[in-house]
């Protein structure tokens, strides 16, 4: 069985962590989650439910470190979109 690989929050634009159908994309500047996930009340609910846990606290972690390093900006600007010519037409 290969080693689980480590999901650090604003590491990389290229991790995906899946727990169930739920997504959690990584990215520098922040982290996209999408999809669904039953928690169900047997093992593998419980499971879902720890992951889902240890990567929201690392999530949370790796913003307080940030904000306690006086790094954590009020808000994010603005995504800078650029619009291009279609290339087909």
């Amino acid at each position: 069985m290969p080693a689980k690989k480590t999901f650090k929050p604003y590491a990389n634009e290229a991790d995906v962590l899946e727990i169930g159908n739920l997504m959690l994309e990584n990215r520098l500047d922040r982290i996209t989650v999408s999809g669904d996930v039953d928690l169900t009340v047997d093992k593998p609910g419980l499971a879902a439910a720890r992951r889902l846990h240890a990567a929201l606290a690392a999530v949370v972690s790796a913003l307080e470190a940030r904000e306690q390093q006086g790094e954590l900006p009020d808000a994010l600007p603005p995504p800078d979109v650029k619009t291009v010519d279609n290339p087909f037409l």
